[in-house]
């Protein structure tokens, strides 16, 4: 909405009016001093005081909600407005590369599983992302995958087995629509180089890895230890642990040992910032073999907030 633009009626919603108004000293009091909405006294009504944007106030939270006070003076009332902002489609959505490489022997059997990274769309509800499609599909199909929390992640599946012989390289195409209307989309290219066969590729023991912690616990604390398999002999049985490139911020706040799949803290955990961490992990041999798995880690809350008591005052003479 516009600047100025009505949001609502002080005089009808509240029983008030203007006298009571202007004699009051009328006034909003937020306790983040933010004005996005304003208080036209001569009117009555609650207008837009500057450009509101849902996602910079509320990132992905839904419902989301302005919550101020009205103050009137002589006598002193208080009267609490929630104004709740709701989303347009105005974000595209949008991948944190151009390009993603994978490697994948010609050995492969169809169903083996590749993670891909999801795309982002600050918008909620029908306005974020909601399908996915990939081209050509001679070769591979999409999966959605969704997790115990809700939310969902997508994968690239093999349909028919890869000959290097035939074609080195295959080059794709993910696209993400959101429902929005009209509908935006955003896409991504997509690399995949066959590899000469490696008959055994290394494998988690586990699709995902769930582990919780307490939000003070000490930076260099082991919180989880990954293993894998690899029927390989040699160098090609040979493994290493990492974490995936397609992993966000996460992976700043823990370290992986690349040789023993155990994962530390390295970073400061916040639980009233974030409730759940999700990292891509990834095995890969010597051979150049890899498989995916995903470690999420639930940090739990421990009482180091204090309240907080936001004091209103008035003082008359008597």
């Amino acid at each position: 909405m516009a600047t100025g633009s009505v949001v609502g009626n002080v005089i009808k919603d509240l029983g008030l009016d203007l006298k009571r108004l202007r004699s009051g000293r009328a006034r909003i009091f937020t306790e983040d001093g933010s004005e996005y909405v304003g208080l036209n006294v001569e009117k009555g009504t609650l207008v837009v005081a500057k450009r509101i944007d849902r996602e910079e106030l509320c990132q992905q939270l839904s419902p989301c909600s302005l919550h101020f006070q009205i103050i009137l003076e002589n006598p002193l009332e208080l009267y609490r407005i929630d104004v709740e902002i709701t989303d347009i489609n105005d974000n595209v959505p949008n991948f944190s590369e151009r390009e993603y490489n994978f490697q994948v022997s010609e050995s492969a059997l169809p169903g083996a599983r590749y993670s891909l990274e999801s795309a982002i769309d600050p918008d909620v509800a029908q306005n974020a992302v909601q399908t996915y499609k990939l081209s050509p599909s001679d070769h591979f199909k999409l999966n959605t995958v969704s997790r115990s929390d809700g939310t969902k992640y997508i994968e690239m599946v093999l349909l028919t087995s890869l000959d290097r012989e035939k074609q080195e390289e295959h080059k794709l195409t993910l696209t993400a629509f959101d429902g929005g209307n009209p509908q935006k989309s955003g896409s991504v290219k997509i690399k995949v180089e066959v590899l000469d066969a490696n008959d055994n590729a290394p494998v988690f023991s586990q699709s995902v890895y769930r582990v919780s912690v307490p939000e003070n616990v000490l930076k260099g604390t082991a919180i989880v230890k990954v293993s894998a398999t690899d029927n390989d002999k040699g160098a090609n049985g040979e493994m290493t642990f990492s974490f995936s490139h397609r992993t966000d911020g996460a992976a700043l706040l823990f370290n992986m040992n690349p040789h023993t799949g155990e994962i530390t803290v390295s970073g400061v955990l916040d639980y009233e910032k974030t409730k759940q961490h999700e990292i891509n992990i990834e095995v890969s041999d010597k051979g150049g073999l890899t498989d995916t798995s995903k470690v999420q880690i639930e940090v739990t809350d421990v009482n180091d907030n204090a309240p907080v008591i936001n004091i209103i005052s008035l003082s008359n003479p008597i």
